[in-house]
């Protein structure tokens, strides 16, 4: 049985949307090469230890930082929260959850003010801000808008054991659930989970974690998405592309991936859907379904279900990884025995189910 993490009595923190993410490189001016140059995200500020990025779009200080280090891996998953008042209520809220927690009221990156980080129950660490440095708005630069142009940074995407113990914990602080997969034994193998009005913005991958799978940049269009494939295939470093172009089933956007010199994944992600509404329903797909992952009904890579990115601690030191005791995505559609569909019986098609080989690899 799930051991859940109990409700704090204080409220949570009333959080906006996910605004940036720390990573550590082992290459500086490589990880430069790959974040500036060739997805061409807006350098704000740097010196020989760190790069502030930021999108097209973005007004605050920046949504990614390259921090350079000696083992690849996420120092913080930020959030900006609605008022001043919020990092009070955030700070409260995981110390009665009895997590480690720090603030430092000049923050812990350029540009971000009073901010506390914690080590979640999940093992990952947070951070909530409100105070920011803003910056120009990029959007009416046409001079600098590029075929390929990274506008919003879009969701991250988290690793954990135990999908519903985490889904309870971030519903708990506000989170609402956009889509899920499951199976007819009532296993749980992802979650999207949102804040602002779009499907996620963050995602529970059921695997062996804490690990941060990836972190998403949307595009305008699909045609930004393309570019990138060809400017890669150009440079040849096309074996970066790890899986895509394609259509996603869960969410309906279109996406790509592909990995940077540290191996962390990074998504390019277009076209999801509306989910403002407060009784917007929650999408739950058979994980049987052949087009739950690729709409088109492509095969997802074994590297997209098993590699992914360590995190740290409030030190600096890699969290130690849990194995998943549940099973498997990978296993139970990739297996001996797992069969995927397209169409179920009793579908207009009559037997033509349209059953693929898990195994199309």
């Amino acid at each position: 049985m799930t051991d859940f993490i109990p409700t704090p009595t204080v409220p949570a923190p009333d959080i906006v949307r996910c605004a940036y993410m720390e990573i550590v490189v082992t290459d500086l001016a490589k990880s430069r090469e790959f974040y500036v140059d060739m997805l061409g995200l807006h350098v704000t500020e740097e010196d020989g230890n760190a790069i502030y990025l930021r999108t097209l779009e973005e007004f605050i200080h920046h949504n990614l930082v390259l921090r350079k280090g000696p083992v690849a891996a996420v120092a913080a998953f930020a959030y900006r929260v609605k008022s001043p008042a919020e990092v009070d209520a955030a700070e409260a809220y995981y110390k009665e959850l009895g997590c480690r927690v720090e603030r430092r009221k000049d923050g812990f990156t350029r540009g971000v003010g009073d901010s506390v980080r914690v080590e979640d129950p999940l093992g990952f660490p947070y951070e909530f801000f409100y105070d920011v440095e803003h910056v120009e708005r990029l959007t009416q630069r046409y001079d600098l808008y590029s075929a390929s142009e990274l506008v919003r940074l879009d969701h991250f995407n988290q690793v954990t054991p135990d999908v519903p113990r985490g889904r309870k914990y971030l519903e708990d602080l506000g989170f609402r659930v956009s889509e899920d997969i499951q199976d007819s034994d009532g296993v749980t193998y992802a979650a999207w989970m949102h804040r602002k009005q779009t499907v996620h913005d963050t995602a529970l991958t059921g695997g062996n974690g804490p690990r941060m799978h990836h972190v998403a940049f949307a595009t305008h269009e699909k045609h930004n998405i393309i570019q990138i494939c060809d400017k890669m295939g150009a440079l040849r470093i096309s074996d970066r592309i790890e899986r895509g172009p394609g259509r996603h089933g869960v969410s309906n956007a279109f996406y790509l991936y592909i990995l940077d010199p540290d191996g962390h994944r990074v998504e390019i992600y277009t076209q999801d859907y509306y989910t403002g509404d407060p009784d917007n329903p929650t999408i739950t797909w058979d994980v049987h379904d052949n087009q739950r992952r690729d709409w088109w009904g492509n095969p997802v890579v074994p590297s997209w279900y098993t590699e992914a990115s360590l995190v740290l601690d409030l030190d600096g030191n890699p969290q130690p990884v849990i194995k998943r005791e549940e099973k498997s995505e990978m296993a139970v559609t990739v297996g001996a025995d797992g069969f995927s569909y397209t169409r179920k019986d009793g579908s207009p098609e009559g037997d033509r189910t349209g059953f693929k080989l898990g195994a199309q690899l």
